[in-house]
């Protein structure tokens, strides 16, 4: 991943799939999915929102803003009693080199209970900042660790 661009580039990724799971509940699954690959970062997946069990998710609390894609709006995952606020993010309207990212839903592998790729479990970026998705195949260092952020 260091050899990834920077600004980042997007990926489209047919045939892999990726699949989200809470509760006991798979929440999205998705051989449509694309990545976005960007220096010092793992790739973060983002699915179709036919994928998705959108039913689970209610706009959550603020917004961020990437100075590549454009300003986010974040999800919460609720199943049943149990709440995961900020589990996925989504670009309304993104900015101009993104635009196949609009309304794709990207989900942080720490606020979910199981996220794989092809049936990998994936292990999640560190920091609370970042939604990396860490597989196998991905070698570090990865920002979002202690002491990383001025990479």
């Amino acid at each position: 991943m260091w050899d990834y661009p920077r600004p980042p580039a997007v990926e489209a990724v047919p045939g892999r799939l990726v699949e989200v799971r809470f509760a006991g509940m798979l929440v999205a699954s998705s051989s449509r999915a694309f990545r976005v690959l960007e220096t010092s970062h793992p790739p973060v997946y983002y699915l179709p929102p036919a994928d998705v069990a959108t039913g689970l998710l209610t706009e959550g609390e603020g917004a961020g803003v990437c100075e590549w894609k454009g300003r986010a709006r974040y999800w919460d995952l609720r199943v049943g009693a149990r709440l995961s606020p900020s589990a996925a993010w989504s670009y309304p309207d993104p900015l101009p080199g993104y635009r196949e990212l609009r309304d794709l839903l990207a989900f942080y592998p720490g606020r979910a209970d199981d996220c794989t790729v092809d049936g990998e479990a994936v292990v999640a970026q560190d920091g609370d900042f970042y939604g990396g998705w860490i597989t196998s195949e991905i070698t570090g260092p990865f920002k979002g660790g202690a002491g990383t952020s001025g990479w």
